[in-house]
């Protein structure tokens, strides 16, 4: 979600749930992101064994590219094929493209098919209509035993007053996803963690909602 100098309306809200509209913010010259990985991730995958990840809602590639510069097999998966095309760029010019792929995909048509990795991923992609409880679940088949998930997005804020309310549903408190953990799965951190972002130019205080976990058997 970006920030916006008027309030969306909300056929423009849901046109940001789908990739036409993705593939145009990414088709200009600037990136769109820092390119610098999520504060959650570094918090949560430092010190882990490095091993096969999925970052689903990759975006530009950043966290796939900080995974793969820490001795991962990434494999980055976005909706967005300009979105993509920038992350291979990025992970070529960073030196890592020997340890990524990439994978388009809608997460809201995600599943694993069999496919697992040591590490499950995903920041700040947020689904409509209660939508993150369902991929919680799909990104968890995933994750192979003894593997990692992590899942984290924006906690709903007086910072995003702008926002429709389809973009307000959309964000989530960590614990409202714990229906979407198998039975085996031990949850490690439920929290919302604060963070400082610039929103307009303005740096604000926003919380992430945090939710990591590892699958037992």
């Amino acid at each position: 979600m970006s920030g916006h100098d008027h309030r969306l309306t909300e056929d423009e809200a849901a046109a940001m749930f789908e990739p036409p509209s993705w593939d145009e913010r990414y088709s200009g010259p600037e990136t769109v992101f820092s390119g610098n990985p999520n504060a959650q991730l570094v918090a949560e995958v430092t010190g882990l064994t490095p091993g096969t990840a999925l970052d689903v809602g990759c975006g530009e590639g950043g966290d796939v590219i900080w995974l793969a510069e820490q001795g991962w097999t990434v494999t980055g998966a976005d909706f967005s094929a300009n979105g993509l095309a920038r992350a291979a760029r990025h992970a070529e010019q960073a030196g890592v493209a020997g340890r990524v792929d990439w994978w388009q995909v809608d997460a809201r048509a995600f599943v694993a098919d069999g496919r697992t990795y040591d590490l499950v991923t995903s920041h700040f992609l947020h689904l409509p209509d209660g939508g993150m409880v369902d991929l919680t679940r799909r990104l968890a088949e995933a994750v192979a035993p003894g593997g990692h998930l992590l899942v984290v997005g924006h906690a709903p804020s007086e910072v995003f007053t702008r926002l429709t309310e389809s973009h307000r549903k959309a964000m989530f408190l960590a614990e409202e996803l714990l229906p979407g953990l198998p039975n085996d799965f031990e949850a490690l951190a439920v929290e919302q963690r604060p963070r400082t972002m610039v929103r307009d130019g303005v740096t604000v205080d926003v919380h992430d909602s945090t939710l990591f976990a590892r699958r037992t058997s």
